[in-house]
């Protein structure tokens, strides 16, 4: 078992230990390299199972999930992974975002409906940081083969539509040029061109 499933089994022993979910599980929207370790057989150190804040997840569900599994509890102790709730506006991702629901969990657990999501999604959303832990995760995955070339394009259009007109708009170009550098040299594909003015302009 890794330790990301280590993580999310143990937070649902200890949320059954205080009040069951009484009618139906709570979605737990797993992104980042926590989402591509629940996919897919790859593992590398993290610091935080990141969890996509989605509308399942209220005030009262968020505190909860820190006051378990956050920075400095036990559990993130004992599995070298802290539980950090992502605001749903602030990953870059295409729209909508696609999420697997992870089975061999959901089989398992009483309190959520745990959901990865998808590697492409996740490599798009690693564009904008891509930091050397990201670099990593994306040469990772199209080494592996789970990064399709036209699937990520599409993608990326998708996330870059998301951001046009928006703050974020200022860092498409760059993210662009990452993407190029994905397709050159880890893909081994011609880079493709984006003309983002001319995208804002079809909206």
């Amino acid at each position: 078992m890794t330790p990301i499933e280590d993580f999310l089994f143990g937070l649902d022993r200890l949320w059954s230990r205080d009040v069951e979910t009484p009618d139906k599980r709570i979605p737990l929207w797993v992104i980042g390299s926590c989402a591509l370790m629940l996919q897919v057989a790859y593992l590398r150190g993290t610091k935080d199972g990141d969890v996509l804040k989605s509308l399942a997840i209220d005030e009262a569900v968020k505190t909860r999930l820190l006051l378990l599994g956050g920075p400095g509890t036990a559990l993130a102790r004992d599995c070298g992974i802290y539980m950090d709730v992502v605001p749903s506006g602030l990953p870059f991702l295409p729209h909508p975002p696609l999420f697997h629901p992870v089975e061999r969990l959901n089989m398992t657990m009483r309190n959520f409906q745990v959901e990865a999501l998808d590697i492409v999604d996740v490599v798009v959303s690693k564009l904008k940081r891509f930091n050397a832990n990201d670099r990593k995760d994306i040469e990772a995955m199209a080494n592996l083969g789970h990064l399709d070339p036209e699937v990520l394009i599409q993608r990326f259009r998708s996330a870059a539509d998301g951001c046009l007109g928006s703050a974020q708009a200022d860092d498409l170009a760059l993210c662009a040029e990452r993407l190029n550098a994905v397709e050159r040299d880890w893909l081994y594909t011609d880079e493709t061109t984006f003309d983002f003015e001319e995208m804002d302009d079809h909206l």
